[in-house]
């Protein structure tokens, strides 16, 4: 399960790793979101035994929302190279990503609260493998960005749109 979770951040960090980012801000934002990925499935399983089916829904429609504005934001700067997006990886842009990435978790963790799985085992697990994956797709979307240069940041936008769009509909 834990891995199945981190996919959906390892794809979107793809897109998120063709804006050209740094080494130190990559193991950051894995850091962040694998500290996301272990705190937003906590709170669902608190939460899990209350209100399950009500949070559940409100969940994904948050994360969609944070990674269309996101992807947007990547589109409209991919245009203008003179102005610095408003969003970056970092202070509340890096909050807002690893919310976007993580809120799948938080509905996970609301269905495991209910049927009592083994919390340290299961954040932890969580955790690490959401760090390892964001850090992985940050990577190659590094290397793809070298590959397609001034593309490579409306090509990201794309992506994160395109994952917002997925959770809204499907």
């Amino acid at each position: 399960m834990a891995f199945a979770l981190s996919m959906d951040a390892f794809s979107i960090s793809v897109g998120m790793g063709m804006i050209g980012l740094r080494l130190r801000q990559i193991g950051m934002i894995g850091t962040t979101v694998g500290l996301f990925h272990v705190a937003m499935p906590l709170l669902g399983m608190i939460l899990g035994k209350i209100v399950s089916q009500y949070v559940g829904v409100f969940a994904y429609l948050l994360g969609a929302i944070v990674l269309i504005i996101l992807g947007l934001q990547m589109i409209f700067s991919s245009f203008s190279k003179d102005t610095k997006s408003f969003l970056q990886p970092v202070g509340l842009g890096l909050i807002l990503f690893a919310v976007g990435v993580s809120i799948d978790s938080f509905s996970v963790g609301l269905s495991l609260g209910m049927l009592g799985a083994k919390t340290l085992l299961t954040l932890v697990s969580f955790g690490i493998m959401s760090a390892f994956l964001t850090c992985a797709g940050l990577l190659l979307g590094r290397k793809v960005e070298g590959l397609l240069g001034g593309y490579s940041e409306m090509l990201g936008g794309l992506i994160l749109v395109g994952f917002g769009v997925k959770i809204l509909f499907v």
